[in-house]
This record gives C-alpha cells, structure tokens and sequence, in this order.
C-alpha cells in the first residue's frame, strides 16, 4: 500500500542508458516510495530489465542519477548498495544444502555462525520452508527453488529487493499462487520490493503502483486499477489487459457529455467531458467485459442502452464470428455491420447458459456511457 506519507527510497533522475546507437532507456525519471511493491511493466526490449540493472549496479547510466534512500549510487558497485538482487534463473547453487544456500550471503559477509543460523532459519520461515534446511536443490520443486532464492535474499536484510521476471519460468497455476505469496511476503517484512515482468496479469495482481515501459520511456505510472480503468495512452490501453480501440473525432465535449464519431462503431456517447478540441482525432478503448451481449430485439437491453447516455443509445449489432470458451468466461468475436471486428466477453455464471450464442448468430450489443475511454494519443 502507498499514501501521501511515504518518502522515496529509490529517486532515478533523468537516466539514459544507452549502447552504442541503441537506446534502452531514455531520460526516466521516477520515485519509487518506502514499503511499496514497484512493478516495472512492459514487453521484451522496451528496457525495463535494463533499468532494474541500472538498480541494481549491473549497469551504469549514460546520463542521469540514481538514489537508494537518499544517498547517490549512480556509480557505486552492486555489493555496495543497500539491494539484493532475485534473478529470473533463480541462481541457486546446486551444490549447496537449502540452509548453505541462505547462509551464504551471511557468511561472506562476516557473520557469526549462531547469528547465521537464527537469521537462515527466520528467513526460511518467512517463505514457508521452515524444515526444509537439509534439502538439496534438485530435490525441490521450482517454486520452493524460487523460495530459495527469495530467502537468500532476505534473509540479508536489504532496503529493497529486486525481481528480475520472477514467476516466469513456473507454470500456470503455481504462478498465480505464487503472485499471492509474493504480495503478502512484501507486506509482512515491509521492505521496498520492486518486480520487472511482462505479465500484465502478474503486475495487476501483486503491485502497489506499476510504471508501464515502452521504447524506453515511462507509458505511464499510476495504481493497478487506474491503469486499467484509465489508461493515458493506446500504448497502454492495448498492452494492459484486453481492449477494442476504435479511431474517431469528438464531436461534442461538455463538463458532463461528450460524443465521437466512429466510423467503424458509430456514435458512442459518455456521460463526462473528455477535454479535447472539437472535431479532434480520438480513439475510443472499450473492454469486452464492460459490453452487454443479447439477442436482437430485446427491449429490455435497448432500454437499458439508453438509460445512461445523455444523447442516444450506446448500441451495436454483429454477427458472431468466433467463439473461445475460457472456463470463467467465453469471448466471443463479433463482425459490426461496418465490418470492423469487436470482442465480447460474457462471464460463464451457471453451468447452462440461458443463451446460448454460437458462430454466425445475430446478435447486439450495449454498454453504458461511463464505460468508454477516450484517448487523444
């Protein structure tokens, strides 16, 4: 959790990273608070690893500075920083007991055998491996290897723990569970953790606030649910979850109403102002579980269409394309009469749906005004 209280344990200053005529990260600025779970977001090449390295003392900025809690690091080598380092591979040596393994960080750095054994055996049961001290590498799994490597990092007493892709290589469902684990290990020891991931759904799930990286540049920086509901920018919408974007230009925008035009989905109205000049080229970002799926005709939805919309009717119709059943939800592609593609997305909530839509069903669709994002870029 953050609040207006918290300080800035790590403060990056106008960092370039630059290797020879790439640029990986180009003049960032952010501060990352005290006690925060810091998600560094965005796909494969856009420097967000880089900038963790740059963290971490790995790599050193081009231009600009790094701060750890007050105190300049930009050229300070990585034993030196108050970080440790959780790298994706998990880096455990494989030679070595679980205990030897958490210990190890201790012992090169001169700690006394009683006080090892006491900070190993808290940092065990702090990833829920108390018991396993004993056990060798390859005969554990990979998230009690990842446990591993997590306590050996902790168990250092570090200001801040970074995490390279942390989750990646376990599979699907121990990764979610993991991604609890992680969020509740960083609120019971209270330190900074800050996780680089391409997974959207990883950084939703476990961030405080996450930074979107794109070409190098911060996308934007806001909590998990304002990035979601309120994306600044395509990049972000179209990266961060699932999302149908139609180009448009805003036809009227009021303090309380605003309308584009659509070519490709016609007239979408809202029931706030978006701020922008009259007749402005937009894009309208419209999330398939925030649309409303029925059969043709149904006066209840169309009424239901109208019921927000300061001006007309948030209505579509289609002919279902395709269909792919999810468990918890089926998302359906849907061709508009304009022959632009849009996805629904209807939630699985009995086991025998009322209706039952399949390939080139008719069908139409609603969703309430408040439900568009209007980008200008």
């Amino acid at each position: 959790m953050t609040d207006a209280t918290q300080k800035p344990i790590i403060q990056i200053q106008n960092v370039s990273k630059r290797f020879g005529k790439v640029t990986a990260v180009d003049n960032v600025s952010l501060d990352i608070l005290a006690g925060e779970f810091f998600v560094l977001l965005g796909p494969s090449g856009c420097g967000k690893t880089t900038l963790l390295r740059m963290i971490a003392g790995f790599e050193l900025p081009t231009e600009g500075r790094i701060l750890i809690d007050g105190q300049d690091v930009t050229g300070v080598p990585p034993n030196k920083r108050p970080v440790n380092m959780v790298f994706q591979s998990y880096a455990v040596f494989p030679h070595m007991s679980v205990a030897d393994n958490v210990a190890y960080g201790l012992k090169i750095a001169g700690v006394k055998g009683g006080d090892v054994k006491d900070r190993v055996a808290e940092a065990l049961e702090l990833v829920k491996l108390g018991g396993f001290e004993t056990r060798m590498p390859d005969q554990m799994s990979g998230g009690q290897r990842q446990r591993v490597a997590l306590a050996r990092s902790l168990v250092m007493r570090p200001k801040v723990l970074l995490l390279d892709e942390p989750l990646s290589a376990l599979d699907a469902k121990l990764r979610a569970q993991m991604q609890f684990e992680l969020a509740d290990l960083q609120d019971q020891v209270g330190i900074t953790f800050v996780t680089v991931t391409h997974d959207q759904d990883e950084a939703l799930s476990m961030a405080s606030r996450i930074a979107v990286i794109n070409k190098g540049e911060v996308a934007q920086l806001a909590a998990p649910s304002d990035l979601y509901e309120y994306p600044a920018n395509r990049f972000v919408a179209d990266f961060v979850g699932s999302v149908n974007i139609f180009e448009g230009k805003l036809t009227l925008d009021e303090p309380d109403r605003a309308a584009v035009d659509c070519p490709g989905l016609g007239k979408v109205y809202l029931n706030h102002g978006v701020t922008g000049p009259h007749g402005a080229d937009v894009w309208v970002a419209l999330r398939p579980e925030k649309m409303y799926l029925h059969v043709p005709g149904d006066g209840k939805a169309v009424r239901a269409a109208a019921q927000d919309a300061p001006e007309g009717h948030n209505f579509a119709r289609g002919t279902i394309k395709g269909m792919s059943y999810l468990g918890d939800i089926t998302l359906y592609e849907i061709k508009l009469e304009s022959g632009a593609m849009i996805r629904v997305s209807r939630p699985n909530l009995s086991r025998h749906d009322q209706e039952d839509f399949t390939w080139d069903d008719k069908v139409s669709m609603h969703w309430r005004a408040d439900s568009p994002v209007v980008l200008l870029g």
